[in-house]
C-alpha cells in the first residue's frame, strides 16, 4: 500500500523537527515578560498569541507546498492564492482571532511577471472576500536554491480577551459539526503527485481526467476558505459572539485524528465521528490508484472535512442553519481517549486511533 513516507514526508521526523524548532521559538518568550507582546503558551495551537494589554495579537504561516508544482506543469497559477489564505487565515479563526492582513514570499529560481501576476491576483480576490489586507511581501529571485516556486506568508489577526476559543471547556456529549471540502487543500499533496506520477507519468497533469478537466486541474481545486463563514458566528473585532463555540480544528496536516487532538488534548477526552462528509469522488479516485488505506488517507487528507467545530447539543442545529457553507453534524465527544470514525473513502470501515 502506498503511504506518505513512501512518497517522500516522514511525519515523524517531520514532528521531531517541530518540537526542536518549537523548543527554540519558546526560549525567546521570557525576553518579553510583562511587557507588551508577551507571548501566550498554548502548545499545539494553530496559532501563536501575543499580549497587547487590552487584546491579543494572533500570528500564523504556512505555505501551498507542492500544490505549486502541479500549478507550473500545467500553467495555471491563479487558485493557489485562495490556497494560501486558507492555511493562514483558517488557522487563525480556530482560535476565534479575525486575520486582518497577510504578507507573502515568493522565492522563485527566475522571476515570471506572468506567474507572478496570477498568483497575487488571486490572493488579492481572496482577501477582498475575507476582508483582509496585503500589507507587503516579497519576491526573491533564488536560483538554483529552488527548483520553480515556493509561496509563503504570515497572517496578523486580533482577538478580544475574553473570546479565545481554547478548547479547555469542551465535554462528553458535545457534538461536532463539520464544514465540507470537496479537495485536498493543500495538503497531502506529495502523496498526490507520488501517486499520479508513479501510476502514469510526469505529463499526467495535463490528460484528461474522469470528472470532465485534466488531472492537473481537477487536483488544483482551490481550498474553500472559512474564515469568515466562522466570523459570522463568532463575530469580527468588536462585534458580540453569536453562538458558544467550544472548539474549532482545522483539518489539515494531520487530517481529523491529528487535528482534533488538538482541541482535545487539555479534556483527557475523545470524539467519534459516525456521518461525516464523504470525500469526492476524485479524492476516493485517487486513494484507488494509489491503493491508500483507510488509516492513511484519514490520516494526511481532509477526506471531505476541512473544518470542524465543537458546540453544545441544544446549539447544534441553530449553528448548521446559521452558517453560509454546507455543514452538519457528523459526530460528538466522548469519554474514551481515542479518535473513531466510520470511513466513507475507497474502502469504508470503522477506524480507531490513540491519542
Amino acid at each position: 500500500m502506498t503511504n506518505y513516507k513512501k512518497a517522500g514526508v516522514d511525519i515523524q521526523i517531520g514532528d521531531k523537527a517541530s518540537k526542536i524548532a518549537y523548543e527554540f521559538a519558546r526560549s525567546t518568550f521570557p525576553s518579553r515578560k510583562n511587557m507588551i507582546g508577551e507571548p501566550v503558551i498554548d502548545e499545539g495551537s494553530f496559532a501563536g498569541m501575543l499580549d497587547m494589554g487590552d487584546f491579543y495579537i494572533v500570528q500564523g504561516d504556512d505555505g501551498v507546498g507542492t500544490k505549486m508544482e502541479v500549478a507550473e506543469h500545467i500553467g495555471k497559477f491563479d487558485t493557489l492564492g485562495y490556497d494560501l489564505l486558507a492555511m493562514v487565515a483558517d488557522d487563525a479563526v480556530c482560535l476565534g482571532a479575525e486575520t486582518i492582513s497577510i504578507s507573502n514570499t515568493i522565492d522563485t529560481n527566475k522571476v515570471d511577471p506572468e506567474i507572478i501576476r496570477a498568483l497575487m491576483k488571486g490572493l488579492a480576490n481572496a482577501c477582498i472576500e475575507q476582508k483582509i489586507v496585503i500589507p507587503g511581501g516579497e519576491i526573491a529571485e533564488v536560483g538554483k536554491s529552488v527548483n520553480g516556486n515556493v509561496w509563503n506568508a504570515t497572517t496578523v489577526g486580533v482577538l478580544e480577551k475574553g473570546k479565545v476559543i481554547s478548547g479547555n471547556n469542551i465535554k462528553a456529549g458535545n457534538v461536532i459539526i463539520a464544514l465540507q471540502e470537496k479537495g485536498f487543500r493543500s495538503n497531502g499533496f506529495s502523496l498526490v503527485r507520488y501517486i499520479l506520477e508513479k501510476e502514469f507519468d510526469g505529463n499526467i497533469y495535463n490528460k484528461p481526467s474522469p470528472f470532465g478537466k485534466s488531472w492537473g486541474e481537477i487536483i488544483l481545486k482551490q481550498s474553500i476558505i472559512y474564515s469568515s463563514a466562522l466570523l459570522e458566528l463568532l463575530g469580527r473585532f468588536g462585534e458580540k459572539r453569536k453562538f458558544n463555540i467550544k472548539g474549532i480544528a482545522h483539518i489539515t496536516g494531520g487530517g481529523i485524528p491529528g487535528n482534533v487532538n488538538r482541541i482535545l488534548k487539555n479534556t483527557g477526552l475523545g470524539a467519534e465521528f459516525n456521518d461525516l462528509f464523504s470525500p469526492s469522488p476524485m479524492v476516493k479516485e485517487i486513494q484507488k490508484i494509489g491503493n491508500v488505506s483507510e488509516i492513511e488517507a484519514y490520516k494526511t487528507w481532509n477526506m471531505g472535512n476541512g473544518m470542524v467545530i465543537v458546540v453544545e447539543k441544544d446549539d447544534a442545529d441553530q449553528i448548521v442553519d446559521a452558517l453560509s457553507l454546507k455543514a452538519k453534524i457528523v459526530g460528538s465527544v466522548i469519554k474514551d481517549k481515542k479518535i473513531i470514525i466510520n470511513s466513507l473513502g475507497a474502502l469504508p470501515k470503522k477506524l480507531e486511533f490513540e491519542i
